[in-house]
Order: structure tokens, then sequence, then C-alpha cells
């Protein structure tokens, strides 16, 4: 199966508004941070704090267009925040998290970028895999949490078994996390409208330069789904 088969947009999701940019990346078990690691985090968050404030955040065009789509799916956003939200206003506080190596990659460029990303371990799941609109009554298992069954009309991505990856775009499987053991993931850009489809490949660009420093390689192009979405 060739990367732009691995992962599609439904007709369905996609005039909802859904598009992502995905890559694969390869490398070997990541159970170490690399020398230098705390002066990438001190500078991001260094980069965040002359951007942004607390009371400033919310203006922010990238967040105004996650939050209007989080009201369009029925989600409150003042109380479930979009995930790249979240991870700035933490770095705002000075409580910056710290999970492995390859997830806080992927935090770090969704921060700079304010799009959030989601990282899974491929031999985790069975390609293709696809976001559509969820019939209801999927079972859901969360990173952290409770297994729930999914409600009709949300958008989600799912496996080539149906398996439940991940609830668009905040939150993501325990069944297809990144483990220490992880070697390989894909790893995806999640767009709304209002955010630059240009930028959903530049935040994988981003990753690819954090995790050249697990000594971690990208596998194949960036690419987008669905393809249109770059006109």
């Amino acid at each position: 199966m060739g990367l732009a088969e691995l992962l599609c947009v439904s007709p369905d999701a996609a005039r909802l508004g859904v598009r992502v940019g995905y890559a694969i990346f390869s490398g070997p078990p990541a159970e170490k941070y690399p020398e230098g690691w705390d002066s990438i985090v001190d500078n991001m968050v260094g980069l965040l704090r002359a951007k942004y404030s607390l009371d400033s955040l919310k203006n922010d065009p990238r967040v105004s267009a996650y939050r209007k789509f989080y009201w369009r799916i029925g989600i409150d956003p003042t109380k479930t925040r979009p995930s790249s939200e979240a991870l700035v206003r933490r770095a705002l506080r000075g409580k910056w998290p710290r999970i492995s190596p390859i997830v806080d990659a992927g935090n770090i460029a969704s921060a700079l970028y304010m799009i959030p990303i989601g990282l899974y371990d491929m031999d985790s799941f069975t390609p293709p895999a696809c976001i559509r609109i969820s019939r209801g009554g999927e079972v859901f298992h969360a990173i952290g949490g409770k297994d729930e069954t999914v409600p009709e009309g949300v958008p989600i991505m799912v496996d080539g078994r149906g398996i439940v990856m991940h609830l668009y775009p905040h939150r993501d499987s325990r069944i297809t996390m990144v483990r220490p053991s992880t070697t390989r993931i894909l790893a995806v850009s999640a767009g709304v409208p209002g955010v630059p489809v240009e930028d959903l490949k530049g935040v994988l660009y981003k990753l690819e330069e954090l995790l050249s420093l697990l000594s971690w390689k990208r596998v194949g192009p960036v690419r987008l789904a669905p393809e249109e979405a770059t006109g």
C-alpha cells in the first residue's frame, strides 16, 4: 500500500472542513532525550511567551478557527480546549509536559504552529486509516480515560478494522498510541477551516526536524488529504 492510500478523508468529513497533512517517520526506540533537549523546550516556551499571553491567546486566528470548529461539532472549547491551545496554555503557565521523546517532539511542533498533531504506532493499527463521520455506537479507548461509546455525527479516524484511533481533532486512542518500543509512526496534522493548508505540511517538517535529533527519519513525502485541499 502506497502512502497516498494510507489515509483518506471521507466526503462527509471533508464537507465539514476536515483536512489533514500526514507522513510516516521511523527510527530506533526513543527511550532517552538527546543532549540539548531542555534548551529546545526553553527556546520554544520563550517564543510562545513573547507572542502570547493567557488573555490574548483567544484572539489568535488559529485558536479562533479551532474553537469555531469545536462549536460546530458540539464541543464547548472553553471546557475542552483544542489540544494545541492547551499545550500553549501550559507553556505560558510554565508547566510544559514531558511524556516521551517522540510524543514531546509532536507537542513542541504542535505548540509552535498551533496545529494539533496525532502520532500513531504503525504496528498497532491496520491500514488504511480513514477520517469519517461516526455512525454512532463505535467504541473509543481514550488515553488515560475510560472506554466510551461515540455518538452519531462525530468526526473520527478509524483503521481498516474499524478501530477508532482518534476523535477529531483532539483525542487519541490508547490502542494506537506511541510506546517506548515504537519504531514507526503515522503523524497527522489536523486542519480545520481557517488554518492555512501549507502549514499542515509545515508543522510536519518541524516535527521531522525534531525527530532527527532522535535519529528518526521521514519515510516518503508529506501528503495532504483530501488532495484537493491544496487549492
